[in-house]
């Protein structure tokens, strides 16, 4: 610590926030240091004693003097750390839509009516439609009954009278907060979803926050998307033609555009006309926790009231590893850089894998390619803890582990069967897997014992590493420390060209 101080120059550096740092140019050190001292500060509030002992829901090492540095080990998200140490926002936070926390997901309307008891006119809360999927319900209380709202979602907007037709969840519920418009009653008091903390609040705390004055967007440069939606069999994670047909439903989009930070270049997730900001939070916060060479960095996020909310990352000049595969074909990229690709990202997965997180949505249309040829995984929609569980609906069949599709059950391992589908793409250069097989026959062939075919011209041992991916019993799929030992083998012996 005494020596980060000394490179700060006297300045007291160390003590801002990490995005105040980056701002000014420290060292990537300097930056790391300050974002674990800001986290361990809110462990210790957390547990007490010892400064550093952290405590069970420590999602960092330690790695103060006198202590070994341990693993990454986290245990809960560091959005769930945070909403330990900084419990609840104010019920009086205004703009509502900066503290989401009336959003309650997919409840029934039987949960929602407990949840805005006792009775109190004005207190609402809004879940997720179950009669009518991709819509959303207004719940209000009201001279001690509660009315229901279907809130419509028709051409990128939401109304519930089809007259008055707003951009999102969070303009909707600041109209009705201000005039009843037609309503039982206007919305006075949310019901808080527990255990969630304001948005602005959580990065600002956390030191991921960014100033929107020092970013200009330049152009858009493609189209994202977020796991919180209903995306039955498409592509998860934007660009790239999966070749699978959608359901049409509500997805969260979001603009990616090229734009400037003070000088540097990032890509920039723009989400102004999304029904929610669950999703993006939910990404945010993931990639608050990841740090690997070979994963695309997050920045800062930026949240506000009249221009939106933004991830701002690492700019990926060469876009989607499927897209680069596809417009450079055989003639431009051999065996040494397919190789390179695949060993990029299996390190990014060993990452993961070591950190007890599985990304559930591991495809080519979700690796970036850097102007200097370094692949690196994006899109973290999904990306969740080993124990959590995930609706089966929002998944890309023909990348999804059997088990996944089937039980719900995810683990690194459900992640080793999409790194073989991964690899398949990376030597077809970026073909859509399964060719010629209608997609509702995938799953029945998977199931009983199907691999795809070599593509043309791949390495034999190559072959081997993908099919060991795809055994239908997940216990016996390598892990990612053995597909990594297993891909440098094929590297040192040449047996990739």
């Amino acid at each position: 610590m005494q020596a980060l101080k000394m490179e700060a120059q006297g300045v007291r550096l160390s003590w801002q926030a990490p995005s105040a740092l980056w701002r000014k140019g420290a060292s990537p050190r300097l930056v790391e240091a300050r974002r674990e001292a800001v986290a361990l500060q809110a462990c210790r509030q957390v547990g007490g004693g010892c400064p550093g002992l952290h405590p069970p829901t420590c999602c960092l090492p330690c790695r103060l003097p006198g202590h070994p540095v341990q693993n990454v080990l986290p245990s809960t998200t560091f959005t769930a750390l945070l909403s330990k140490t900084f419990p609840s926002a104010k019920e009086t936070c205004s703009p509502l839509w900066l503290s989401p926390s009336w959003f309650h997901g997919k409840i029934t309307r039987e949960q929602a009516e407990r949840l805005l008891c006792p009775p109190e006119t004005g207190l609402f809360l809004v879940r997720e439609s179950t009669n009518y999927p991709g819509d959303y319900t207004l719940c209000v209380s009201c001279d001690g009954k509660v009315e229901h709202y279907r809130i419509m979602y028709h051409a990128s907007k939401l109304s519930i009278d089809e007259e008055v037709y707003f951009e999102n969840l969070m303009q909707l519920v600041e109209h009705y907060t201000s005039d009843a418009d037609g309503l039982c009653t206007r919305l006075i008091k949310p019901k808080v979803m527990e255990g969630t903390v304001a948005a602005q609040d959580e990065f600002f705390r956390s030191g991921w926050a960014l100033n929107m004055k020092d970013l200009k967007l330049l152009q858009t440069i493609g189209k994202g998307e977020f796991g919180g939606e209903p995306e039955r069999v498409g592509a998860l994670g934007g660009a790239g033609d999966c070749g699978e047909s959608r359901e049409q439903a509500p997805a969260v989009f979001a603009d990616v555009m090229l734009g400037d930070y003070r000088g540097n270049k990032v890509a920039v997730k723009c989400i102004k006309n999304d029904a929610t900001a669950q999703a993006f939070l939910a990404e945010a916060s993931v990639m608050t926790q990841l740090r690997h060479s070979n994963l695309v960095q997050l920045l800062g996020v930026i949240v506000e009231e009249k221009s939106g909310l933004y991830i701002v990352t690492e700019y990926m000049a060469k876009g989607s590893l499927v897209d680069y595969l596809r417009s450079r074909g055989r003639s431009v990229l051999g065996g040494d850089c397919l190789l390179k690709f695949s060993l990029d990202v299996c390190e990014a997965m060993e990452y993961l894998e070591g950190n007890n997180f599985v990304h559930r949505d591991l495809a080519a249309r979700n690796v970036l390619v850097s102007e200097d040829n370094v692949a690196k995984v994006s899109d973290f929609g999904l990306t969740k803890e080993a124990s959590s569980t995930q609706d089966t609906g929002k998944l890309p069949v023909k990348w999804t582990a059997p088990e996944a599709l089937r039980e719900k059950k995810f683990s690194t391992k459900s992640d080793v069967w999409s790194f073989g589908i991964l690899l398949w793409e990376i030597y077809s250069f970026g073909r859509v897997p399964y060719p010629r097989i209608p997609l509702k026959d995938v799953v029945p062939r998977v199931e009983k014992g199907y691999k795809m075919d070599a593509p043309d011209g791949c390495p034999p041992a190559v072959y081997e590493v993908m099919k060991n991916c795809w055994h239908l019993d997940a216990a016996t799929r390598p892990s990612f420390l053995q597909l990594r030992e297993q891909l440098e083998r094929i590297k040192t012996h040449e047996l990739h060209l």
